[in-house]
C-alpha cells in the first residue's frame, strides 16, 4: 500500500519529526517546508525521504539542530560563511539571504558557505536570486560517502556535486538550471530501489567496476560490503564538471574536498560557492531582459521533434509539478514511508529512556 498526502499534512508530519529531533519550531518548520517543495517539484530524491538519514544524522551528532551560519568574512561583494553542521534548510537560506543584500548593494556578491549539513535542492537558493531580479550560479560539493566513479575509474570517489544557474526573465517565469553531475541524483537511485524498480543502462557500475540497472548497489551494501557507483552525465564532460564543483564547492570554501576512505557516517556535508549578479548595477538590465526573452521565443519556434514533448525552459517541469501535486497530493512509496515512521520512533524511544 503507498501512501497519497497532502502537502500540508506532510508539512506537519516532517516538521514534528525534526522537532523531535531537537529544532525549535520555526527550524523544525523551514526544513519541513524545503522538504515537500522538493517532493512538490517533482524532485522526490530531495524531498521527505531524507528524513531518516537526517535523524540518524543528529543522533550520531553529525548535524546540529538550532545553528545559523558564522561569519568568517564580510568586505561587502565577498562572504566567507560557515555553516556549522546546521541544518542547510537553514544555513543556505541565510547565506542566500546575506548575499542578496549584498549584490543588491555592491552590483555583485560571492558567497563561500562551508561545512553546511545536506542543502536538499540547489534550485530552491537560486529561485530566490531571481525572485530579486538576480543571476546566480552555484557550485557545490558532497563530504559523504563518495557515489560517483571518475570517467575511466571504476569505483566511487566523490559525490553528486550538483551545479545550478538561476536566470530571471523578466515578466516570465525565471530559468532555473538544476541539475547533479552525476548522471542521476544519488537521491534517485534510493528511490527506485525503494520501488524495487530498474534504472536504464549506462546510469551504474556494479561494486566490481561493472556495468548495471540495479539501483541496490549504490544504496546498500553488496555482498563484499562495498557498494557500486554512479557515472557521471556526458562522460569526462560530466566529469570536469564534477571537479570543478569539487574545486570551487570544496577547496575554495574552505569546506574540503573529499579525498579518504568511505565511513559509515549518516552526515551529509555539503559546501556552496554562491555568485549573484545585479543586471541593473551592471547596466544592462533593459538589453538583458530583451535578448533573454527573445532567445527564448526563437528556441520555442522550433518544430516538435518526433514522439517529445516540445522545447521546454528548465524550470517548467518542476512549476508544472508542483501544480498537479499541489492539488493531487503526494505520492510516498511504502519502504519511504517505513523509514520515515521507523524514525519518528527512534526518538520517541530516545526520549522515552
Amino acid at each position: 500500500m503507498s501512501h497519497t498526502i497532502s502537502a500540508n499534512d506532510l508539512r506537519s508530519k516532517v516538521a514534528s519529526i525534526i522537532e523531535q529531533a531537537g529544532s525549535a519550531p520555526t527550524e523544525a518548520a523551514q526544513v519541513a517546508d524545503n522538504l515537500v517543495m522538493a517532493n512538490l517539484s517533482g524532485h522526490d530524491s530531495h524531498g521527505v525521504g531524507m528524513v531518516p538519514r537526517y535523524v540518524d544524522a543528529v543522533l550520531e551528532g553529525g548535524l546540529s539542530p538550532n545553528t545559523g551560519v558564522k561569519v568568517l568574512l564580510d568586505t561587502g561583494p565577498l562572504l566567507n560563511l560557515d555553516g556549522q553542521r546546521g541544518y542547510g534548510q537553514i544555513t543556505g537560506v541565510q547565506a542566500m539571504q546575506m548575499g542578496i543584500e549584498r549584490a543588491k548593494q555592491h552590483g555583485v556578491c560571492t558567497v563561500a558557505l562551508s561545512r553546511s549539513h545536506h542543502l536538499g535542492r540547489i534550485g530552491h537558493f537560486a529561485e530566490m536570486a531571481v525572485a530579486q531580479g538576480l543571476v546566480s550560479v552555484h557550485f557545490v560539493n558532497v563530504l559523504s560517502r563518495p557515489v560517483v566513479a571518475p570517467f575511466g575509474g571504476g569505483d566511487g570517489r566523490f559525490g553528486t556535486n550538483p551545479c545550478c544557474i538561476g536566470v530571471p526573465m523578466g515578466s516570465r517565469a525565471p530559468f532555473v538550471l538544476d541539475f547533479a553531475t552525476s548522471r542521476v541524483a544519488q537521491g534517485k537511485m534510493r528511490v527506485a530501489h525503494n520501488k524495487g524498480e530498474q534504472v536504464p543502462p549506462g546510469y551504474l557500475i556494479d561494486e566490481h567496476g561493472h556495468p548495471t540497472t540495479d539501483p541496490g548497489v549504490v544504496v546498500v551494501p553488496q555482498s563484499n560490503g562495498l557498494f557500486g557507483a554512479l557515472m557521471t552525465f556526458g562522460d569526462h564532460k560530466g566529469f570536469g564538471m564534477a571537479v570543478a564543483c569539487e574545486l570551487l564547492g570544496g577547496a575554495l570554501t574552505g569546506g574540503g574536498t573529499w579525498h579518504r576512505e568511505a565511513d559509515n557516517q549518516r552526515a551529509v556535508l555539503n559546501s556552496m560557492l554562491t555568485m549573484l549578479i545585479d543586471p541593473v548595477r551592471l547596466g544592462t538590465q533593459a538589453m538583458f531582459e530583451q535578448e533573454s526573452l527573445a532567445f527564448a521565443d526563437w528556441l520555442r519556434q522550433s518544430p516538435d521533434a518526433p514522439g517529445s514533448d516540445g522545447v521546454r525552459m528548465a524550470g517548467e517541469p518542476e512549476r508544472a509539478a508542483r501544480t498537479e501535486r499541489e492539488q493531487s497530493g503526494i505520492w510516498i512509496d511504502d519502504a519511504t514511508w517505513a523509514e520515515i515512521e521507523a524514525s519518528e520512533q527512534k526518538l520517541q524511544a530516545r526520549s522515552a529512556t
